[in-house]
């Protein structure tokens, strides 16, 4: 995995970029030490680590813009960071580049019940924003797995999504608009309370960008009312294959759960361990299947599902008595990836998604790929929308072992485009998956993505080398002009 090459000549003007830092910021806001920068070294994917030329930590958006207009003029590179939970490498820092930490911003600045909708500064946790407007009936649906931790603005750069997306939808179904700071310093704001705007879809655009076209410092979210009912369905199976098949079927009904999740014997024996709640240790696989609506609505549904899992085999099915029980179903599902943490000194998690009807044929394929290279694997699935969340298990102490399980995970990915699904769900590409783009993209697919990046970044300096595998400059592609606002494409390669 190679970053961008350091420039020297950024680095050797280390200590001259921090004084210009601090008189924008309060000066422990600028952080230069070894030991201030350490944390910052690596995200959610702590097998790549890299220290920062130095972190900045501002809290207005006057301040980024400003942070932003002084590493241009240095021609320092920046990578934006929320909560650091990114788990491929998106917030990985840069050598020769300032890590912006936009954790001050965590604030809810603005709840309106009237329009349902709710405005937070990025550096605000997923659950907060639920929290705040639970005690009126409402929640925020994207519920990522990290959702005590993760920030609102790391959800919007990554589309983030979560066990309840299914019906609900990711991030870009949920945010109806953003404040954004370009690499000039310029502010924008995008979208606000109403459903939709005109014009091209920039929202859209800048919605799972993963940090490589501006920084964002505010969010308006959209808020739901909870369901009158909710039920969960915990079901045991023989097989992972008997599971797959079940979530087909259940979607083939017409059936849109609340949510839809599937773990197999690993992690239910993780899990369980982990939280006690009460999983089938005798199960291959279980499914988590939750009806929402109103009691009659809720009741029927949990009835059809029974149905179509003792259709296809299932060995137990159990329906939650209580809210609290049906919280304690999701309680070991939301605590899989922790609980996977006690059965192995290492694990990798990967992400990809595949089309539902081919649960069945890719669960068999990744156990195959589990023997071939000799690494146990534990599955949890966001089953309903096909995403996979494979983890790798392997020892980092073990020479080879790192290498091998960043194979094994290559070969899923490379399995997901092959079976008509793509390289990610909601984690992003980042480093992770950027060399695995051309298994996904031809030079022509990829070629036009940066063009895109150009438009709002025409130095390449927010975020480089994450997502794309060969870095062109601007000019390469087609020279880029932005004045007064405006961009501007010239001379564009015709293919």
């Amino acid at each position: 995995m190679l970053l961008p090459a350091p420039d020297a000549a950024v680095i050797g003007r280390r200590d001259e970029l921090a004084e210009a830092l601090r008189r924008i910021l309060p000066r422990a806001s600028v952080l230069t030490g070894e030991d201030e920068r350490r944390p910052y070294e690596s995200d959610g994917l702590t097998a790549y680590r890299q220290m920062p030329l130095l972190v900045a930590l501002p809290e207005t958006t006057a301040q980024v813009a400003a942070v932003l207009k002084v590493c241009a003029r240095f021609g320092a590179k920046v990578v934006p960071r929320g909560a650091g939970t990114s788990l491929s490498g998106g917030a990985l820092p840069l050598g020769d580049g300032v890590l912006l930490g936009m954790a001050k911003f965590n604030r809810i600045l603005e709840v309106d019940y009237d329009n349902r909708s709710v405005v937070a500064q990025p550096g605000v946790a997923n659950l907060a924003i639920t929290r705040a407007v639970e005690a009126r009936g409402f929640y925020y649906a994207p519920d990522p797995s990290s959702q005590v931790v993760c920030s609102i603005g790391g959800n919007v750069a990554e589309n983030a999504g979560g066990v309840h997306c299914l019906k609900y939808g990711m991030t870009t179904n949920n945010v109806l608009g953003v404040e954004a700071v370009l690499m000039s310093g310029e502010v924008i704001r995008v979208g606000g309370k109403h459903l939709d705007a005109g014009g091209y879809d920039i929202l859209g655009v800048l919605t799972g960008s993963e940090g490589l076209l501006a920084v964002i410092t505010e969010v308006t979210v959209r808020i739901l009312r909870r369901p009158e009912t909710a039920r969960a369905l915990l079901i045991g199976f023989a097989s992972v294959e008997a599971a797959g098949e079940c979530v087909a079927r259940i979607i083939a009904a017409g059936i849109i759960p609340g949510g839809m999740e599937l773990m197999d014997k690993p992690a239910v024996h993780a899990a369980e361990a982990f939280t006690h709640a009460g999983y089938p240790l005798d199960a291959e696989a279980i499914l988590i299947v939750e009806l929402d609506g109103t009691p009659v609505e809720a009741e029927e549904l949990s009835e059809r599902v029974g149905d179509i899992a003792g259709a296809v085999g299932a060995t137990s099915v159990r329906a939650s008595a209580s809210d609290a029980e049906r919280l304690t179903f999701w309680k070991g599902r939301k605590a899989a990836f922790p609980a996977v943490g006690r059965i192995a000194p290492d694990y990798y998690c990967m992400d990809g998604t595949i089309p539902r009807r081919k649960l069945p044929e890719v669960l068999t394929r990744v156990g195959e790929l589990s023997k071939k290279y000799a690494l146990g694997v534990a599955n949890v699935f966001h089953a309903g929308d096909g995403n996979l969340h494979p983890l790798i298990l392997y020892d980092a102490n073990k020479p080879g072992e790192l290498a091998r399980a960043e194979e094994f995970g290559a070969d899923i990915l490379r399995l997901c485009v092959k079976v008509g699904g793509v390289l990610t769900g909601e984690h992003g590409v980042g480093v992770e998956k950027r060399d695995l783009m051309p298994e996904m993209f031809g030079e022509a697919d990829l070629a036009q993505q940066q063009r895109l990046k150009c438009a709002f970044d025409a130095e390449g300096a927010l975020n480089p080398g994450k997502v794309f595998p060969t870095l062109h400059r601007c000019a390469e592609l087609g020279r880029v002009h932005v004045h007064r606002g405006e961009t501007r494409f010239s001379d564009l390669p015709r293919f």
